[in-house]
């Protein structure tokens, strides 16, 4: 008994210290100083630069990402275009279609094809790179659609020449077309301002995303190339460079809007790779934290970011622990009311992820829309805590060095509400974690009778959030399959 408490509290002091970190990170961002961006070059001294779309299976959505970027205003002879395809369905046909199309009028756009998947994205933006006749290399996911002014608004800040990298700030294209959507949305919201300004702002370590920034070429050689052995390689390159001293430069104004996952599974399937590629980084990259030269407090955040994927662990075996104590809590000779402390956890979380979303809103605010903030953040953790089981195998594989392939999220070329007529596929088959949700599901509601017959609701509202998250995961899953 005296154990699960104490695994209890452990769990809960990591969660604790997870959110104090986040509240420093608010520090750091209402603390930041403005900047003056960088003088525009002239149109004569533009640099070179190769724009890289990775594609695997995306008929949906390749159309519309060559059109958008095609459009870039940027001098027609100083930028190419790669489609790096690994697709096995109908996208390539349309990408050599399009580029096709587009050659005859003049733009540098090809299609380099790849039948072996070799490296997956990873694979895909290395041989790219081989290829490459630009100085800065820039990536969009298949889902985005920079706006035709990215490469002005980025490419100046090369002109410092510590600046290996350029990212710029996700916006959505969909956040209004379901509850899910919403709720990702206003969670990714705290990341592409308070923790990416923050940790810019206290001179720690910045990651590149993925997608929407643009890299020097220099850069990517002189930290190791991309590497193919994490499912985060983003995380994983933008490390490296730090170490090397590369700055990144994170530009908050600047946004990207990109496309969503609308499907459960879909979002299942991005939540594993990102919490699953952390903790692969965690395992390769804290050594090399740890024994550089960087200060406490930098390595401290630095070690944060890196292990943040294992608060979901956290979540799940407090909420686990949390049932095997219900019936022993008047027995437990210990003042249990020190939890409370627990609150201050929620406090900052929750002023974190109140100033993220406000400070984006458009002025005026309305009483709507603050009233809306506040109807959703108890559903994000609600959902939060119903991907806690599928979002720890992940990490937990990740630290056993478990290997699994790179599974893309699809994306349907989505726009506010309006989603395009598809094919009909064939159901998933039901997996073995789809069937623990729906028995945490079960079990949680069972806890809550236990409450009931026990007379102790310490543990009600905890509960009641754990039973309804897992349910409505388990739920949109079996839906959405």
């Amino acid at each position: 008994m005296y154990l699960l408490f104490g695994l209890y509290v452990f769990f809960l002091a990591l969660i604790l210290i997870y959110n104090f970190l986040q509240l420093n990170l608010l520090f750091h961002y209402l603390g930041k100083k403005k900047t003056a961006p960088p003088q525009p070059l002239a149109p004569d001294a533009l640099p070179q630069v190769t724009i890289q779309l990775p594609l695997y299976n995306e008929p949906y959505v390749a159309e519309r990402l060559i059109d958008n970027i095609v459009a870039m205003e940027y001098p027609r002879d100083r930028f190419e275009v790669q489609i790096l395809d690994d697709s096995t369905d109908a996208t390539t046909q349309l990408c050599e279609q399009k580029a096709a199309f587009y050659r005859n009028q003049g733009f540098d756009v090809r299609v380099i094809h790849r039948t072996d998947r070799t490296g997956y994205k990873a694979g895909a933006l290395a041989e790219g790179l081989q290829q490459a006749k630009g100085e800065f290399i820039a990536v969009f996911d298949a889902d985005f659609l920079p706006n035709p002014q990215f490469l002005h608004n980025t490419v100046p800040y090369f002109q410092d020449e510590k600046v290996g990298v350029v990212q710029t700030r996700w916006t959505h294209l969909n956040d209004d077309y379901s509850l899910f959507t919403k709720l990702q949305a206003l969670q990714l919201n705290v990341h592409f301002t308070i923790e990416q300004m923050g940790r810019k702002a206290g001179h720690h370590f910045l990651q590149f995303n993925g997608t929407a920034g643009i890299w020097r070429k220099r850069t990517i050689d002189d930290a190791g190339g991309w590497k193919a052995d994490t499912l985060t390689e983003d995380l994983d390159l933008s490390y490296r460079a730090q170490l090397k001293h590369w700055e990144i430069v994170y530009l908050e104004n600047v946004e990207a809007p990109a496309e969503l996952p609308v499907e459960m599974n879909g979002i299942k399937s991005q939540q594993f790779r990102w919490m699953k590629g952390g903790a692969e980084n965690a395992r390769r990259l804290t050594p090399m934290i740890l024994k550089s030269d960087l200060n406490f407090t930098t390595k401290l955040h630095a070690v944060a970011h890196l292990f943040n994927s294992s608060i979901f662990v956290a979540v799940l075996m407090i909420a686990l622990t949390s049932v095997a104590l219900l019936p022993f809590l008047d027995n437990l000779a210990i003042d249990t009311r020190f939890l409370g402390l627990s609150l201050l956890g929620l406090i900052g979380v929750a002023t974190v992820y109140f100033y993220a979303n406000i400070n984006l809103l458009p002025r005026p605010l309305s009483w709507k829309q603050v009233l809306a903030l506040i109807f959703y953040f108890p559903l994000l953790l609600t959902m939060s805590m119903g991907l806690s089981l599928h979002n720890s195998l992940a990490v937990i594989e990740g630290y056993l060095g478990v290997k699994s392939s790179f599974v893309r999220t699809p994306k349907y070329n989505i726009v506010g509400r309006i989603r395009q007529r598809m094919d009909s596929a064939q159901k998933n088959p039901i997996s073995n974690t789809l069937i623990l949700e729906g028995l945490l599901t079960l079990m949680f509601s069972a806890a809550l009778l236990m409450s009931v017959q026990v007379k102790d609701y310490s543990f009600f509202i905890f509960h009641l959030m754990l039973a309804l998250g897992f349910g409505s995961i388990f739920i949109a899953s079996w839906r959405d399959r």
